[in-house]
């Protein structure tokens, strides 16, 4: 079982722990001297058991918000779950009928009639030009 040197509130301490666990025990001595140091920095020095007892305090009120949280979070998460299953599990929509507006037949059938006369004016006009010739107008 490995020792490791930890420092909290700038005491050192040796603490065993685990094969493989170290990192974990840094870690967490790290947090434990930030707020052992926000406490140093506020009060001054104070003897150690009362400084690891308020450092670990202060970390316990931190994780119970944290704690709320994350049940928040879940609750939020089951009823978006719940919600999420019943849209999959509800009947398809309706289709709906949409209207598209359409040219009525007699109104096309009029443009064509109209198209049709143009053209046929156009060809007399041509035919009037072509009949007169050129114009020499001095």
């Amino acid at each position: 079982m490995p020792e490791v040197q930890i420092e909290i509130g700038g005491r050192k301490f040796d603490v065993a722990c685990q094969e493989g666990e170290e990192h974990y025990l840094h870690a967490a001595a790290k947090m434990l001297d930030e707020e052992a140091s926000v406490l140093s920095a506020q009060i001054g020095r104070i003897p150690e058991a009362r400084m690891l007892l308020m450092a670990g305090l202060m970390l316990a009120d931190k994780t119970a918000g944290f704690q709320d949280k994350l049940r928040e979070a879940d609750d939020k998460m089951a009823e978006k779950e719940a919600e999420l299953e019943q849209l999959r599990n509800a009947p398809a929509p309706e289709a709906q009928k949409i209207e598209v507006p359409v040219i009525p037949s007699t109104v096309t059938e009029a443009m064509a009639e109209i198209a049709a006369r143009a053209e046929a004016l156009a060809e007399q006009v041509e035919a009037q030009g072509a009949q007169s010739g050129p114009t020499n107008e001095a």
